[in-house]
């Protein structure tokens, strides 16, 4: 018991005091380093900041990103979630070019970047962004009008505004207000967006999602051609709009092969995406809906193979059993 006692932090492996270090927050993580030498250099190890979320961390700056970005950041970073300062008093600029031109040298692995409450009207454009970047999401931020473009008077000459500009495979949009037509008119240009996830967008119309997609043309397969996966959620008091708006599903969209609904108010969606030709998911959540709209939607989807319902209440006053039920 003696010898136990007299036995600190300083007799275990490094592995393991990592392993314990895992645990801890940013912002702990960071008074952690301050112990001592050897503190320091294990906090600044990558296998610690392979995931930094500071969505938690109020009062983040642009200093504070700074100071994280040339002592703690680096090769093992791939996922890195941020919240912005749209609903502080402070207010002021959050992400700028140069920190992300920064973050883009020194995290070359950045896979997967989420934002909340961030005010992006500051920059350019999305070509600022890593391009490392497969995911982005974007949750209650404001965006200029165009954002999404890919053409830039800045990277003329550089390749940066070519159709390879953007790698993003997937987005997730979730209660953007500032999100237009104009801005999904600009997606077509990514060559390979395949899933694109619209909830509480409601500034989108019937027209911006029959313009948008895929259909033949004259020079091929326009539009969002590459698109696999739609997501349309309808949650907050404008779910009108884009209950109307899902009617654009009616028009186009060869290829895409799963669809989800969901919110108050389906059944404009649900009849319009009967004729969905190569739909083979389809998911309906959170929503009211009669027996008979899913009989008269899904017999004429002949490839469909799978249908799943979240939370789904049937207007003869039956609920589902379970929260997820499927039917194959």
């Amino acid at each position: 018991m003696d010898e136990f006692k007299a036995c600190n932090l300083d007799y275990f492996p490094e592995n393991i005091l990592i392993d314990v270090l895992s645990y801890l927050s940013v912002k702990e993580l960071v008074r952690a380093g301050r112990v001592c030498k050897r503190w320091k250099r294990l906090v600044k190890d990558q296998r610690l900041w392979k995931t930094v979320d500071l969505t938690s961390w109020k009062g983040v700056t642009s200093r504070i990103l700074w100071v994280l970005l040339r002592q703690y950041l680096g090769c093992g970073l791939r996922c890195l979630r941020l919240r912005g300062l749209l609903l502080s008093a402070r207010g002021g600029t959050f992400l700028s070019e140069s920190w992300l031109k920064a973050l883009s040298t020194r995290c070359p692995r950045l896979s997967k970047l989420y934002l909340l409450h961030t005010d992006l009207r500051s920059l350019p454009n999305c070509l600022v962004f890593p391009r490392t970047l497969r995911v982005l999401e974007l949750r209650g931020c404001e965006l200029p009008r165009g954002f999404f473009n890919q053409s830039s008077s800045n990277s003329k000459g550089t390749g940066l505004g070519s159709p390879l500009g953007v790698c993003i495979e997937k987005l997730i949009l979730n209660n953007v207000p500032s999100f237009t037509d104009q801005h999904l008119q600009s997606l077509t240009s990514w060559q390979r967006l395949s899933q694109l996830e619209l909830r509480d967008t409601f500034r989108i119309t019937a027209n911006g999602l029959r313009n948008c997609a895929a259909k033949d043309g004259l020079s091929g397969v326009e539009g969002l051609s590459r698109l696999k996966f739609l997501e349309i959620g309808i949650t907050g008091r404008q779910g009108y709009q884009l209950q109307m708006a899902s009617l654009g599903l009616g028009a186009g969209w060869i290829g895409l092969e799963e669809l989800s609904l969901g919110g108050k108010e389906v059944g404009p969606g649900l009849l319009c995406a009967s004729r969905l030709k190569d739909l083979k998911h389809l998911c309906l959540w959170a929503c009211k809906l009669s027996e008979l709209q899913i009989v008269r939607s899904c017999r004429m989807l002949r490839g469909l193979r799978r249908l799943e319902f979240l939370d789904v209440i049937f207007h003869d006053l039956r609920q589902v059993d379970k929260p997820k039920h499927q039917l194959r």
